[in-house]
């Protein structure tokens, strides 16, 4: 390719005149050198897009001058040129951060190919990948105006996923803004989905996707082995797109046995949600058998205090047996160390339900921390962050230990995250609650097209606080603003991450099972 430049080093460079007039005549200009010191020197005084380096020079070797090499500047690939095929030669040169490596002889026809892998690989698989979204694209447009089934709607999000996945590495800003519009296009196709249907599947769990309120029961107990402990770890808030990303990370250590997905209740908000996983129970329900422990909206002090009484009694009224079983809920640092050093203690127990509670974490000081607005300013920063609080946590610290035990490996979550842009304005008394993606309280005062109003609360198996509530859930990507209050609102919440109401992101969540590898 026109433009790329190449170092070659080789004690014996002229028997290698025709791969160079080769190369030269495709475009490529090609700096020889015959010995090691003389490519460093060449390396240090010119800009070069890959080297090929003989392994068996005189003075400096192949593997001796690669290590100078990557010293000055590791980014320019390496290739090593040998004769020698022992297992040794090819660990060194792993272990010196070789590229690749080619064994001797060559023919200008490799070369070739090897220069192209390293040097156009990122603008070949662009145009694939660019490619293959724009037939996708028109195939995905079509199925969004089908009347798609739950389990259609899982496909549709997860092809989303992968193309957001794989258009995030292209520097193609056109397509990346059409992806956005299709995801907006869905988010609005599926917000009218659930409108539609979501009463109907409380009503009659029959025809409906598996959801918070059936998780344990359906996914989790039947599969319990007093022999095997089962770890269910919820992380807490994890959409779909950061279990992609994380998943390899845990993949060295564990096999996925089955990558799932359910339905989060409404409001998808760990009130809801979280408890409805641990109780087996819808809100409604869970209010009339816990009336001491289910605290209402409106309710002082924490809403999250008794999932571990709620588990509990969960797991002896569907098993009806005696089961040994812990439940812990970290929220810092050190008391995700604690139970990392002593997992060894749950090793006794049939199973054990651990809440991780960082992604949540992050998702709100996004909103309160300049530093973390910055650091989250859009989806794929989110899921940077994401995936390096997971490789630096006492999480997979826990993950890593449990990977040399039999074990069975849930990881799951309670809800996701939706990056909201659209204010909505709406009016409640000064006992509406506070979340900008639901609103529960009396006389609200709303834009009816903008929302998903249950006049009726106990119609979603919802409490009902007074004779006039209701709850109304935004849709898609918008947020409740209050309008004596809009432009504090908009310069604050506006692009943040947010849940509680209907999207894509919020609703559909991962459900993975792992053995270790």
């Amino acid at each position: 390719m026109q433009g790329t430049t190449i170092l070659w080093a080789d004690d014996e460079i002229d028997l290698l005149k025709p791969h160079i007039i080769f190369l030269t005549d495709k475009g490529y200009e090609v700096k020889t050198c015959t010995n090691g010191t003389d490519a460093l020197e060449a390396f240090r005084n010119n800009n070069f897009d890959i080297v090929f380096l003989d392994e068996n020079m005189p003075g400096l070797t192949g593997l001796e001058t690669l290590v100078e090499i990557k010293n000055i500047n590791p980014e320019v690939p390496v290739v090593l040129i040998t004769k020698n095929e022992e297992e040794h030669v090819m660990e060194d040169a792993i272990g010196s951060k070789i590229d690749d490596y080619l064994i001797k002889p060559v023919n200008p026809k490799q070369i070739q190919l090897t220069i192209k892998k390293f040097t156009e690989n990122k603008r070949l698989i662009s145009q694939k990948t660019s490619m293959a979204y724009q037939q996708d694209f028109r195939n995905l447009g079509m199925t969004l105006n089908d009347n798609l089934s739950y389990a259609e709607w899982v496909d549709v999000y997860k092809k989303l996923i992968y193309w957001e996945l794989s258009l995030e590495k292209l520097e193609d800003a056109g397509m990346h803004e059409i992806l956005t519009m299709q995801k907006a296009e869905a988010n609005m196709q599926f917000s009218k989905f659930i409108e539609k249907n979501y009463a109907g599947w409380l009503k009659d769990p029959v025809s409906a996707p598996t959801m918070s309120h059936q998780l344990l029961r359906k996914k989790l107990l039947p599969v319990l082995d007093p022999e095997t402990p089962t770890f269910f770890i919820l992380i807490d808030n994890l959409r779909y797109d950061q279990w992609k990303i994380i998943n390899p990370i845990i993949g060295e250590y564990f096999r996925v046995d089955d990558e799932d997905t359910y339905f989060s209740v409404l409001p998808t908000a760990t009130q809801y949600a979280r408890n409805s996983i641990f109780s087996g129970l819808l809100p409604l329900d869970m209010e009339k058998r816990f009336p001491k422990l289910w605290q209402n909206d409106e309710d002082d002090g924490g809403k999250n205090l008794y999932e571990g009484e709620f588990f509990s009694d969960q797991l002896s009224r569907v098993l009806r047996r005696d089961v040994k079983h812990s439940y812990s809920k970290i929220l810092t640092f050190e008391q995700g160390k604690e139970i990392s050093e002593n997992y060894n203690n749950l090793m006794g127990n049939e199973v054990n339900a651990i809440v991780y509670n960082f992604v949540d974490m992050l998702s709100h000081a996004r909103t309160d921390m300049a530093m973390i607005r910055e650091l989250a300013n859009d989806e794929a920063a989110y899921r940077s962050l994401t995936l390096s609080w997971f490789v630096h946590s006492p999480l997979l610290d826990l993950i890593k230990k449990l990977s040399q035990k039999k074990v069975k490996l849930v990881i799951t979550t309670d809800h996701g995250t939706i990056r909201v842009k659209h204010p909505s304005k709406v009016v409640g008394d000064r006992n509406t609650n506070t979340n900008l993606r639901y609103k529960q309280g009396k006389n609200l005062n709303f834009s009816p097209k903008e929302v998903f109003h249950i006049k009726n609360p106990h119609d979603a198996f919802l409490p009902k606080l007074h004779v006039s509530s209701s709850f109304i859930f935004a849709k898609e990507d918008s947020y409740f603003v209050y309008p004596n209050n809009y432009n504090h609102f908009v310069n604050f919440y506006n692009e943040t991450f947010q849940h509680g109401g209907i999207s894509l992101e919020e609703m559909i969540v991962p459900y993975v099972t792992y053995s270790p590898r």
